[in-house]
């Protein structure tokens, strides 16, 4: 079991060293030898782990999938059912220094799929997980489930959250995001208004 965890816990260094080579000199310089001098091993032991540069690769993005999955479950309920819907919201958008460095270096990974073919099925099951979310998001917020309303509800609300995410990467660092904070209380609103009204029911 040691030799289990020790193997799991250098993937994760190398996983590590291949964002931050990301960050500071772009995906170009992702090669198995720069991501070895970043971690401060040798070529050799990365290669014991990762033989190819595409199997680092994909799995760095899978890694990264992997931890934002883990932070969406750390949201904290919460009585008022909006309050934990924009919370979980929140742990999806790029609101501050890390998880801005978190989008740039997902974005990166996910480019190089033509390279690295692995990394469509991950984009993919990013794509499908934050589906699910969106619908069992609106589901909270309504009450209900399985109807066409509700399909259509998670739709707009995963397009929304998609272009959010876009507009706030692009946007300074140090610029303020409560414009975007706003617009997913106005959604979420409308989503829960929509219930109390019965129109989600059409």
């Amino acid at each position: 079991m040691p030799r289990t965890m020790d193997r799991d816990a250098r993937k994760a260094q190398l996983a590590e060293a291949v964002w931050q080579v990301i960050l500071d000199q772009g995906i170009s310089a992702v090669s198995v030898r720069t991501v070895a001098e970043h971690a401060g091993v040798v070529v050799g032991s990365l290669r014991h782990v990762f033989p190819t540069r595409s199997e680092l690769v994909q799995f760095s993005a899978e890694l990264m999938m992997e931890r934002v999955t883990e932070r969406l479950l750390t949201a904290t309920p919460h009585d008022d059912s909006r309050e934990y819907v924009v919370a979980k919201i929140k742990n999806v958008l790029p609101l501050d220094p890390d998880s801005r460095a978190e989008y740039e270096v997902n974005l990166a990974l996910l480019a190089e799929r033509a390279a690295v073919p692995g990394l469509l099925q991950v984009r993919l099951d990013a794509h499908h997980q934050l589906a699910k979310l969106c619908v069992r998001l609106v589901e909270i917020l309504t009450g209900q489930s399985g109807t066409p309303a509700v399909a259509s509800r998670a739709h707009r609300l995963h397009a929304l959250i998609d272009g959010l995410a876009f507009h706030l990467f692009h946007q300074p660092v140090e610029a303020d995001t409560t414009w975007a904070l706003d617009i997913v209380w106005s959604e979420v609103s409308a989503i829960a208004a929509d219930t109390n009204s019965g129109e989600i029911t059409r």
